[in-house]
This record gives structure tokens, sequence and C-alpha cells, in this order.
């Protein structure tokens, strides 16, 4: 597929017509506050509907109950076990490349200092871990997993944005486009997919290409479950980078919301790593996997980790020899990135579950009230633009 000014247009004022559909019915009705109660009961694939829930709530929630027809299985599992592979590496790129990178977007980063409260800044991060950690479980799509009934909210939270900003006029839709539009969504699918790819062949990891395209393909089938177009999302590497290029020149550039954002970011990893010392390595990661111009524009701060950071390729290269030599090794390693990540998450959730509600007003200051073969080494797509 071709990606075309043009063809971007279009989807920058496309929203999603089933989730927007139920989240207008539901404020319209007063039933925004029952849905957010009786669904944190719901947390889990074949729970039962609590009695009392919203019948439009309900319609929605059988028609998203199940994933597309289309999932390759085996597909799936491959990229399971890559994220088993590389938990760590992928949890440090969603933290110092993907979010920054949805900062670097102006509009994202307005939508986004809009819709969260700045006394709980962790909650960006905590929620992604979260449903990563659930979209990677063995049982993902089975009973008792977490992981769909997760999306089914992420979907209704989005078009309640939506709703909360085009209903109020405080978002120039004329301008920015429609609020978490399918050229948003598409280009955070490439955010968490493809550019965290592109971290980790920058942090010199070795992924093959069969787990690379396995991994992308995990984000495809969360991006489906996202309500994003399956007719106009990228469907290979190639066509990602694509995407994501024209997307980045369409849009990146410096504002006051992402350097703010970003500095909430940096101060709040900067309170998990213990003591002072190595606080600036935040910021050197950061600058090292977006680069100098997109972290200047954040303002992220140059350190003199900045150069120290350089040599993590070599250090990870050491680990991976070991990983290979060893089963041992590898076994070890693997539980090390597990506690790691487990840890990261516990400390950026507090210890909670996130639920993923439907807000019932955004931000009072802007207005509103209401493992896989290692043959065949994955590099990332030559840059089209």
């Amino acid at each position: 597929m071709t990606y075309t000014e043009a063809s971007m247009d279009a989807l920058r004022q496309a929203g999603d017509e089933l989730a927007d559909a139920t989240v207008a019915t539901l404020f319209e009705r007063g039933e925004v506050g029952k849905f957010n109660t009786l669904m944190r009961y719901v947390s889990t694939v074949g729970a039962p509907l609590p009695e009392g829930l919203p019948e439009v709530a309900q319609e929605y929630l059988r028609a998203t109950s199940v994933p597309p027809a289309w999932v390759d299985w085996e597909e799936m599992e491959k990229a399971r076990l890559f994220f088993i592979d590389n938990n760590v590496h992928i949890s440090t790129a969603l933290s110092f490349a993907s979010m920054p990178a949805c900062y670097v977007v102006p509009h994202v980063a307005k939508l986004l200092s809009a819709t969260h409260g700045l006394k709980y800044p962790s909650k960006r991060m905590a929620e992604t871990g979260q449903f990563t950690v659930y979209l990677m479980q063995p049982d993902a799509f089975e009973a008792g997993s977490r992981f769909i009934p997760a999306a089914q909210k992420v979907r209704l939270l989005h078009a309640s944005i939506r709703h909360h900003l085009k209903r109020e006029g405080l978002w120039d839709t004329g301008t920015l486009g429609t609020p978490i539009c399918q050229e948003d969504m598409i280009g955070g699918q490439m955010f968490f997919s493809l550019l965290v790819l592109d971290s980790l062949h920058r942090l010199g990891i070795h992924m093959s290409t069969e787990g690379a395209e396995a991994y992308y393909y995990a984000w495809r089938v969360v991006g489906a479950m996202l309500g994003i177009d399956q007719d106009v999302v990228p469907k290979s590497l190639e066509d990602a980078r694509q995407f994501l290029d024209l997307y980045m020149v369409r849009y990146m550039g410096p504002s006051d919301e992402g350097t703010q954002l970003t500095r909430q970011l940096i101060d709040l990893y900067e309170e998990i790593v213990p003591g002072t010392l190595f606080d600036p390595i935040v910021s050197a990661l950061i600058r090292h996997l977006v680069g100098d111009t997109c972290a200047d524009w954040l303002q992220v701060p140059r350190t003199r980790w900045d150069t120290v950071v350089k040599a993590v390729p070599h250090l990870l290269g050491v680990l991976e020899t070991i990983e290979d030599r060893s089963p041992l090794g590898a076994w070890a390693l693997d539980r090390l990135g597990h506690l790691t990540s487990v840890l990261e998450l516990s400390s950026l959730t507090r210890g909670r579950v996130m639920h993923y509600a439907i807000p019932e007003q955004l931000k009072k200051e802007y207005g509103i009230t209401d493992a896989v073969s290692r043959t065949h080494r994955w590099t990332p797509p030559a840059a089209t633009v």
C-alpha cells in the first residue's frame, strides 16, 4: 500500500464508528457512571456481564468479544516468545522511545495534556505497560485472560475523549483533525511496534526477521481490536516504514506540551532509579533512541552519560552471547528480564491494577466538566522520506 498526503488527510477525519456511537449513547442516557462501576467487575474473558449493564454497552461488548477471524495463532505465539526473549529491551523502548515519540507530535502531546491529570503522570506508562503484559500472556485470548476486556475498555476510553473534546468545541478539528483519529491510531500502532523494533536495533539487540515480523503482526491484531480500519493499516514492515516516515514528517516538531510531558517522564523514571548517580541515564537513553533533533525539541538535557550510553549495544552483545551459548544463562537472563519488567510495572502502577474507564470529565483546566530463531537477523526497512 502507498500512502499519500491525500490518503492521510482522509484518515485524519475518521474516528471509530462503533465505539463512538456506544459512548454517545451512554452519555446521552447518563449511564457512564453505572457502566464504569459495573465494568470494574468485568476484567477477564468469560466473566458474566453484571446485571444492570446498559444494553448499548452489552451490544458493544458482545460485538468486540472475539479477536479478528484472520488471526494466525502460530504467528501470535512467535510474538509472545519474542516478547519473553526481549521483554526488558521492549520495556526500555516503550518508555524511552515510543512515549517521547508521541510527545514530539504536537497535537498528540496537546491531547495527552488535555486528558491526563498532572498529579499522576505515570498513569500513561502504567496503562501501556499493563496492556502489553496482558497481550503477551500465553492465554491472552482465552477464558480468564485480561487482554480482551482491557482492549474493549481502551477503545471506549478513546471514543470518550473524542466525545468530550468535540462536544465542548475545545478541539480544532479543522486544523488538528478528529481527536484520536484513524491516522493517529495507526501512528500510535507504529510507535509501539516498528519504533520499538527500530530502538532494539539501535541498542544492538539481535532480532531475527521472523521474530520482528511476528511482533509487528501482534500489534496489527491489537490495532484491529482497538478499532483501527484494517483496510488502511500497513500490513508489512515496509509499508509501516512508509507510513511512519510520512506521519512524522507531516507532524513532528517542538511544543510546550511535549516538553512538559517529557520532563514528567524523566522525573518519573529518575524516581524509580535508586539513588541519584544513575539519574542522567534516563535522559541519555531518550536522546540515544530518539536522536538529537527530537531530543532538543523535547528539551531533553544533555548529560555526561550521553557518550557512555552508546556502549550499551556492546554490553547487550555480551549478554546475548551468553544467552546463545548457555541454556542455563538464557533461562537466568529471561527470568531476570521478567522480574525487572514486573518491578518496573509495579513501580509505575504503585501496586494497583489499572482500570481503563470512560472519563466522565477531562482536566478541569480545559474547561470540560463532564523466543524465536536467530537466523536471518532483522534490520529495519530503509527510510522512505
